[in-house]
This record gives structure tokens, sequence and C-alpha cells, in this order.
């Protein structure tokens, strides 16, 4: 380094952004099923219903372990 060059500040926290994920996309068919299941199917209401609720269970287990596995400064 030479006395030329700028004075560079310490570098900030790192910005955790979580992965791809289907979740969003098979929770929106799942209630889509649901509502549609509503004027055709209950066995399509019931599959909707399941769907989402599997959906849901999985996303929220994901986002606890993402959560969990953040420096611990990040758990207030």
């Amino acid at each position: 380094m030479s006395p030329l060059d700028p004075d560079v500040p310490p570098t900030g926290e790192e910005i955790h952004l979580p992965g791809g994920s289907i979740q969003p996309l098979l929770l929106a068919v799942g209630i889509a099923m649901s509502i549609v299941g509503i004027t055709t199917s209950i066995v399509i209401v019931i599959a909707g219903i399941v769907l989402s609720v599997v959906v849901i269970a999985r996303w929220i287990a994901d986002t606890r372990r993402d959560i969990s596995e953040l420096p611990i400064e990040h758990h207030q």
C-alpha cells in the first residue's frame, strides 16, 4: 500500500439474504386449489388445505433455521 492510496474504511456487517425458494409458489397453489375446490369438490379443498398447511410449516421451519444460523448479535 502506498501513501497515495486512500484509506479504506472497514467493511460493515454482512447482509444476509435467504436463498431462493419454491414455497411461495406452492402456497399460492394450495390456496388456489382450496378456493377452486369450493365450487368443484371437497377433495380438492382438502388437498389444497393440506398442501397449504404443510408448506407453511416447512416455511416456518426453514426461517427458524436461517435465523438460528445468524450471528448472536442478530438474535435480539
